[in-house]
């Protein structure tokens, strides 16, 4: 089955440009020219993941993803004219999976779309038993993507998700950024240091609502999960 792709950009060009390189990469593409109509198209077709511009008029970019993200954890990849640090870490602070900057290459916009969907999408076979990752009080089932926290659920992302999972198959390991990059962005995507920081600082703010705090910084060195089990 094809992974459908909700494509959204008031530049009418641009549409036209991802929905030639997504058809030709066999997906199938909904399109949307504003915020609003994106928002109704996501309620109707259920994408599997959404590309989505930035700067638009009256609903932007930031306010849909919001409201997606409240909603689901359909993955988001973000378009944007600006490529100041500052549009990249707002954007993934709200719960964006990756982010490309105009102008952009189709061929590295189609490769982090696949690779999102590595993440984001669990084949889960009928012979397979569910695999738990468990530390203290936090629990990552591998097939189902659930965490939780002293038996509360907590909503990660599919990039969140995978931080979490790798730290946590090796409790004892301090894992720098670059590390944590290798591990969970795929087909050699790199990204910023800070954008490490932005993720895991949403992870952080996740499990401060169930009163948790899974993850620590060894300064100068990097991150591990929390040895000592710590409740807030």
């Amino acid at each position: 089955m094809k992974n459908k792709i909700l494509v959204v950009d008031d530049d009418h060009h641009i549409v036209e440009i991802i929905t030639f390189a997504l058809t030709k990469a066999n997906f199938d593409v909904i399109e949307a020219s504003d915020g609003n109509s994106a928002l109704l198209q996501f309620k109707e077709h259920k994408p599997d993941l959404i590309v989505l511009d930035v700067g638009m008029p009256e609903l932007d970019g930031l306010e849909v993803c919001k409201e997606i993200k409240r909603i689901s954890d359909t993955p988001v990849l973000f378009l944007s004219a600006k490529d100041e640090e500052i549009d990249r870490i707002l954007g993934l602070e709200i719960g964006a999976d990756d982010y490309v900057a105009k102008p952009f290459s189709p061929r590295e916009l189609i490769a982090r779309i696949k690779a999102i969907l590595r993440r984001s999408q669990v084949i889960v076979e009928t012979k397979d038993v569910d695999c738990e990752i468990s530390h203290g009080h936090l629990r990552i089932n591998t097939s189902t993507h659930v965490v939780t926290w002293s038996s509360q659920q907590v909503e990660l992302t599919a990039t969140e998700f995978s931080m979490l999972k790798t730290m946590a198959s090796r409790p004892a390991h301090v894992f720098s950024r670059e590390q944590l990059m290798e591990n969970s962005y795929q087909n050699n995507i790199a990204v910023s240091d800070r954008t490490i920081d932005s993720h895991l600082r949403r992870i952080r703010n996740k499990f401060k609502e169930v009163n948790g705090c899974p993850i620590d910084t060894v300064h100068g060195v990097g991150y591990r999960v929390n040895a000592c089990e710590t409740l807030l």
